[in-house]
C-alpha cells in the first residue's frame, strides 16, 4: 500500500511540474507575438510549421515513430482537433492586435468554462469541486481585469475574437482527451500540428498575406513563438490530457494572463496594476484546488 502510495504522490509531482512547465512556457505567447508585429494568420502558420518540425526532429531523435494503427475515426477526430488548434490561434493572435495584451489573454483563457459545458453534453459532468475551481480562476481573471491598463487597444471585436479563439480551444482539449489515453503523444500532435499548419498557410494563401521578406528579427520572435509556448507549452499540455481531465488542463491556461502581464510590463512598458497580485493569487488557488481534488479522487 505504502508503495502504491509513495507512486502515486510520484505521479503527481510529475504531472504538476509538466503543467507548471507548460503553463510558463504558453505565459510568454503574447509577448512574443506582439514583438513579432507581423500578420496574426502568418504569424499563426510559422509558429505550427516551427512546432511540427521541432516535434518530428525531437521524436526521432528519440526513436519513435507515428502509429500506423489508429483507426478513421480517431484520424477524423485528429484532423477536427487541428482545425479546432488552427482556428484558436488565427482568432486569438488577431485579437491581440485590436485589444490589450491583458483583455486579449484573460477572455481567451476562459476556455475552462467552454470545456464544462462541452464535457456535460459529453455526458462527463464535472463534480462541485472542479466547477468551483473555475469560478474562483474565473473571478481571479476578472480582478485581474479590474486593474488593465488597456494599453494597446481596447475593441469589442477584439474582445469577441478573443471569446472565439477560447472556444475553438476547448473544442481542441476535448477531443485531445478523448484521443490521447489511447494515442501516443508522438502521434497525436504529429497529425494535429501539422492540420493546424495547413489550415493556416491555406488562409495565408487566400488572403494573400506576406510570408516571405518579412524583417529578421520578426522571423526570430515567431521562431521563439513556435518554440517555447508552442512545441514546449502547447505539447507538454496534451501530454498532460492523457493524465488529467480537460478542464483542469484548461484551468492551467488562466494562469497565462499572469505571466503575460508581467512580461508586458518588462518589455513592452505596461505598467502592472496591483490587482495582479490578489487576482493571480485566486487563479493560482483555483488550479491547485482543481488538481489536488482530481488527484485526490483518482487515488
Amino acid at each position: 500500500m505504502t508503495d502504491k502510495i509513495l507512486k502515486s504522490r510520484e505521479s503527481d509531482f510529475k504531472i504538476i511540474g509538466f503543467l507548471s512547465i507548460g503553463a510558463f512556457a504558453i505565459g510568454s505567447a503574447a509577448i512574443l507575438i506582439r514583438m513579432a508585429d507581423a500578420n496574426p494568420i502568418v504569424i499563426a502558420a510559422y509558429r505550427m510549421l516551427v512546432a511540427f518540425v521541432v516535434v518530428i526532429a525531437v521524436s526521432r531523435l528519440k526513436g519513435q515513430s507515428f502509429d500506423t494503427r489508429v483507426g478513421i475515426k480517431d484520424w477524423i477526430l485528429l484532423l477536427v482537433s487541428g482545425l479546432f488548434l488552427a482556428s484558436h490561434f488565427a482568432l486569438w493572435i488577431t485579437s491581440l492586435q485590436m485589444t490589450s495584451i491583458a483583455n486579449s489573454v484573460f477572455l481567451v483563457t476562459t476556455t475552462p468554462l467552454f470545456v464544462l459545458v462541452g464535457a456535460h453534453f459529453k455526458g462527463d459532468r464535472a463534480t462541485w469541486a472542479v466547477a468551483f475551481a473555475v469560478l474562483v480562476t474565473i473571478a481571479g481573471g476578472v480582478v485581474l481585469g479590474i486593474g488593465d491598463p488597456s494599453n494597446g487597444g481596447n475593441s469589442i471585436r477584439g474582445d469577441l475574437l478573443a471569446v472565439a479563439g477560447a472556444i475553438a480551444m476547448a473544442g481542441n482539449l476535448l477531443i485531445g482527451r478523448h484521443l490521447r489515453p489511447r494515442i501516443d503523444l508522438t502521434s497525436y500532435i504529429t497529425i494535429v500540428y501539422l492540420t493546424a499548419f495547413l489550415v493556416l498557410i491555406l488562409c495565408v494563401l487566400i488572403t494573400r498575406a506576406p510570408f516571405l521578406g518579412l524583417p529578421i528579427e520578426t522571423y526570430g520572435w515567431i521562431f521563439l513563438a513556435g518554440l517555447i509556448p508552442q512545441a514546449v507549452g502547447h505539447t507538454t499540455l496534451n501530454w498532460a490530457l492523457a493524465h488529467v481531465s480537460a478542464t483542469v488542463v484548461a484551468l492551467v491556461t488562466r494562469i497565462e494572463p499572469v505571466i503575460a502581464i508581467l512580461l508586458a510590463s518588462i518589455f513592452l512598458n505596461e505598467v502592472p496594476h496591483w490587482t495582479v497580485i490578489p487576482g493571480g493569487l485566486l487563479l493560482l488557488l483555483g488550479v491547485v484546488f482543481a488538481f489536488r481534488f482530481e488527484m485526490t479522487k483518482a487515488r
